[in-house]
């Protein structure tokens, strides 16, 4: 199968979208309205087969020193098949993210994929601060 990874918005399905985060650990219960207006304030990446998205990232960023992964996802009938690598690939040797020199992501499961791409824990733990709501 052919996989397309685009950051064409246009093409996003927010339906497939909304509808894998409100079940995941990390996004369970954001509505419908949440979803589109991160959607909009970020760099997203679709990933398509023959036009049926399934999988997804976005990228918090200024584009000059700070970039953070989040939502990251395939669908679980196609994993297993290296579409999350050609993402998480595609996401960090994108063109517009190139002067990031900071990035940043959370995750509960999924250490080895990223890895494989540089992400490690933090050296500094007592540099990094947080600040959770819910």
């Amino acid at each position: 199968m052919i996989v397309e990874i685009s950051t064409d918005k246009s093409k996003l399905q927010l339906d497939v979208i909304h509808g894998f985060l409100t079940e995941s650990y990390w996004a369970k219960g954001r509505t419908y309205d949440e979803v589109k207006t991160s959607i909009e304030h970020c760099l997203c990446f679709g990933v398509y087969i023959d036009e049926k998205q399934i999988g997804f990232a976005r990228v918090a960023t200024d584009y000059v020193v700070f970039a953070y992964l989040m939502d990251v996802f395939v669908l679980p009938e196609y994993r297993g098949n290296g579409y999350s690598k050609q993402l998480i690939d595609t996401v960090i040797k994108d063109e517009k993210l190139q002067n990031c020199s900071v990035w940043m992501l959370k995750t509960a499961d999924a250490h080895g994929l990223y890895k494989q791409y540089g992400f490690t824990e933090l050296k500094h733990p007592d540099k990094v601060m947080e600040r959770l709501l819910k």
